[in-house]
C-alpha cells in the first residue's frame, strides 16, 4: 500500500521567544515606553493599566490582553489605585496569520488564562532568567531543565494565539474592551476585592454588595478561576503581605492589621498555609530575597 503523507498546516508558528514576564507592580508604576522588532503580548491579571499603543491610549482591566506589533511604540502606567499584575510575552512570528493581532484588544476566558498560566509556569522550569526582572534582554536556558520545557512554552503560546483568532473570527465586530458581560462582571468583582483587601470580608457581604446569590457567585467565580471566591481573596491578602514584607517598612503586627486580620496568630497561620513558612521565616528566607524586583522569580500562579 502506498501511503501519502500529509504535512500538517501550521498557520501560526512562533519562531523565537524574547521575554516571558510576570510582573507585580506598585500602584504608582509607570513605564516611559519603548519599541522593538518583535510582537509583545500584555495581559492584565490584576488591577488596571493605562496603555499607550502608537497614537492611541487605552484603559485595560483584569482579563484583557493587548498585542503590540513589531516597531509599535508602547508605554503603560498603573491606573485605578490598585497595584497591577501583568503577564508580558515577547515573541516573533513570520506567519501571515499573526497580523490578526495588529492593535488587537481582547477579553480572555478561562481556557486562555490557563494557557498563560502554563506559559509562565513552564518558563520558570525552562529558563533561569527571573520572570519579574524588567531589565531582562535575553532568556537564559536553565541547566537540567525538564525535557521539552521550551517546546511546551511555545506550544502553549501558539495554542493561545490560535484560540484568540478563532474567538475573533466568531465575533461580528472587532473586540472592544468591556464587550463581554461575563468578563465585565469578573473584572468588576476582582476590582471590588482588590479595593477591600484591608477588610475582613465575608461571603455574605460580597454577595450583598454585588447583588448576587451565594450559589450563583460561587458557580460563576469557579467557572473563571477554578476555585472559590474566599480562597481567591485570601490569596490576594497573602500576596499583598509578601509584598509588604519585602518592602520592609511594617512589622508583622502592622501588616496583619493593615490587611484586616482579626489577630496576628490568624494572619501567621494563613500565611504559612499559603507559603509553607511563617511571616518571620519568609522575611529571613532566600525565597523572599529571590522575589525582590530584579533579583528572582515569584511563585504566583495565573489563577491567584
Amino acid at each position: 500500500m502506498n501511503y501519502t503523507p500529509l504535512v500538517p498546516a501550521r498557520p501560526i508558528v512562533v519562531d523565537a521567544l524574547y521575554s516571558v514576564h510576570y510582573f507585580e507592580y506598585a500602584s504608582g508604576y509607570a513605564f516611559a515606553g519603548e519599541s522593538h522588532p518583535f510582537w509583545e503580548l500584555l495581559y492584565v491579571d490584576k488591577g488596571s493599566v493605562r496603555v499607550t499603543a502608537g497614537e492611541k491610549q487605552l484603559e485595560l482591566t483584569p482579563g484583557q490582553v493587548i498585542f503590540h506589533a513589531p516597531g509599535e511604540f508602547h508605554a503603560l502606567s498603573a491606573s485605578g489605585g490598585t497595584a497591577p499584575d501583568l503577564v508580558v510575552i515577547g515573541f516573533s512570528s513570520g506567519s501571515p496569520g499573526v497580523e490578526f493581532f495588529q492593535r488587537r484588544v481582547d477579553m480572555v476566558g478561562a481556557e486562555e488564562r490557563a494557557l498563560m498560566g502554563r506559559i509562565v509556569e513552564e518558563s520558570r522550569r525552562a529558563f533561569s532568567t527571573p520572570l519579574n526582572d524588567p531589565a531582562t534582554l535575553a532568556l537564559e536556558r536553565r541547566e537540567q531543565a525538564p525535557f521539552g520545557s521550551e517546546q511546551r512554552v511555545v506550544a502553549a503560546l501558539e495554542e493561545l494565539l490560535i484560540r484568540l483568532i478563532r474567538k475573533g473570527e466568531r465575533e461580528e465586530t472587532p473586540a472592544v474592551p468591556g464587550s463581554d458581560p461575563d468578563n465585565d462582571w469578573m473584572a468588576a468583582l476582582q476590582e471590588y476585592l482588590c479595593q477591600r483587601i484591608d477588610r475582613p470580608l465575608t461571603l455574605e457581604q460580597i454577595c450583598r454588595d454585588n447583588l448576587i446569590g451565594r450559589s450563583q457567585l460561587q458557580k460563576r467565580f469557579h467557572q473563571f478561576t477554578g476555585g472559590g471566591v474566599m480562597a481567591y481573596f485570601s490569596k490576594l491578602k497573602i500576596q499583598m503581605a509578601r509584598r509588604l514584607i519585602r518592602e520592609g517598612r511594617l512589622n508583622v503586627t502592622q501588616i496583619s492589621a493593615r490587611l484586616g486580620y482579626q489577630s496576628v496568630h490568624y494572619f501567621s497561620r494563613s500565611f504559612k498555609q499559603h507559603t509553607g513558612m511563617s511571616p518571620s521565616q519568609y522575611a529571613r528566607s532566600v525565597k523572599m530575597l529571590s522575589e525582590l524586583p530584579g533579583t528572582g522569580t515569584d511563585d504566583r500562579t495565573n489563577n491567584v
